[in-house]
């Protein structure tokens, strides 16, 4: 059964207004499906098939002049010279939707679309699928556990393999290759080892000095490091919330893997009943809130506008959700059972924020939705009446 990207509608109302439209995300989130289900009767070629790639490279124009009323440009930052013969022919075409280009690496189509196509790009930015994409084909897992576990990219789901031998592949194919590609890596075993320990770190304040002690590497290598995951859709780094109210505020991001079943993979975790005793169970089930946040925003081409509150006293919020003027402050617990101190950040933050503060959320592991006066308390199963919100 083919599950609907709640992506594609944006896709379509953007495809009408702007004459190339751009989707980037993680190798394997179902971008090529995507735009090849939605843009049906485009051509479509890839940039991955070395003929092709070589054709675009040696003589762009005839390469685009085969595609009079567009096309579907798949991995196009393989050809980061075709961007300015690009920005020719739309000048020179008064038609929307052209050309839907796709990549998988911020570096190489981010920087090309900002120097050469800057004002005729749209971008949409495709994460792996959502829980509420999954609800709505019927196919979302039974337990929280089954969940954290498989993870959300397409692959697992769609051809139901199994989640540790996929994402083992997808670092060795996937990461490992791009991070070849982008930086000289002389040690892989090093990087590997970086990898895990950022696992190990997924929803903790993202300390460069120590993890670069850790792993036996430079501060500088760290940083570097971090940016190429970070490009490739593999960590997301939430800012501190910038409202000031004490003086006394984190300063430092956290770091947050998109993806809980590439994080369970790298913790070692084998099997799904592992998750209820882990040490890290609640960082693994922050992260997929997180995760899941994100892409209620990306899936319609909105800023993530996601920050996270905490001050030096240890009061804190896992995230601050930036919208309409308010700021909606989101806390989130493993537990299955609301208890009273889920409540104290909110509580904190309430008093201190006044009139910007939107009524608070309280996500938590358990199975019962609760309205409370001052809180919507959700279970995780039912993120989506998050979500859509925000």
């Amino acid at each position: 059964m083919h599950i609907e990207r709640l992506a594609g509608d944006i896709l379509r109302k953007l495809h009408r207004e702007y004459p190339v439209v751009a989707v980037t995300g993680p190798r394997q989130s179902g971008k090529t499906t995507l735009v090849r289900t939605v843009f049906r009767d485009k051509p479509y070629v890839s940039l991955e098939d070395l003929d092709e790639r070589e054709f675009a490279r040696e003589d762009p124009r005839g390469f685009l002049a085969r595609y009079p009323d567009g096309a579907i440009l798949d991995e196009v930052q393989h050809c980061s010279g075709l961007f300015s013969y690009l920005q020719t022919r739309v000048d020179h075409d008064s038609r929307q939707g052209l050309f839907i280009l796709t990549g998988s690496q911020q570096f190489g189509l981010l920087s090309g679309i900002s120097q050469t196509l800057a004002g005729r790009v749209a971008i949409v930015s495709l994460l792996p699928f959502s829980l509420e994409e999954l609800q709505a084909a019927g196919r979302e897992p039974r337990t929280i556990q089954d969940l954290l576990f498989s993870g959300l990219y397409p692959p697992v789901h769609d051809r139901k393999t199994d989640p540790g031998i996929w994402y083992g592949n997808y670092v060795r194919t996937y990461i490992e290759r791009d991070v070849r590609q982008l930086i000289q890596v002389r040690d892989l075993s090093a990087f590997q080892r970086f990898l895990r320990l950022c696992a190990g770190r997924s929803g903790q304040l993202a300390n460069f000095s120590a993890l670069a002690s850790d792993c036996g590497i430079t501060h500088n290598t760290a940083k570097a490091w971090l940016s190429v995951l970070e490009a490739s859709y593999i960590v997301y780094f939430l800012r501190p919330h910038h409202q000031n109210f004490n003086k006394r505020l984190i300063k430092t991001p956290k770091i947050y893997f998109y993806d809980t079943g590439l994080l369970s993979w790298l913790l070692g975790i084998e099997t799904p009943s592992q998750i209820v005793t882990h040490p890290l169970y609640g960082s693994l089930f922050e992260t997929w809130v997180v995760g899941e946040l994100l892409k209620a925003r990306l899936n319609r081409a909105q800023e993530p506008r996601l920050s996270f509150w905490q001050d030096h006293s240890g009061h804190e919020v896992d995230v601050i959700v930036e919208k309409a003027g308010s700021a909606i402050p989101v806390e989130i617990k493993a537990g299955q059972t609301v208890a009273s101190d889920f409540f104290k950040g909110l509580e904190r933050w309430e008093t201190l924020s006044g009139k910007i503060s939107g009524k608070g959320w309280l996500v938590y592991g358990g199975s019962a939705h609760q309205e409370r006066s001052r809180w919507h308390v959700v279970p995780w199963s039912g993120i989506g009446a998050l979500t859509r919100e925000v």
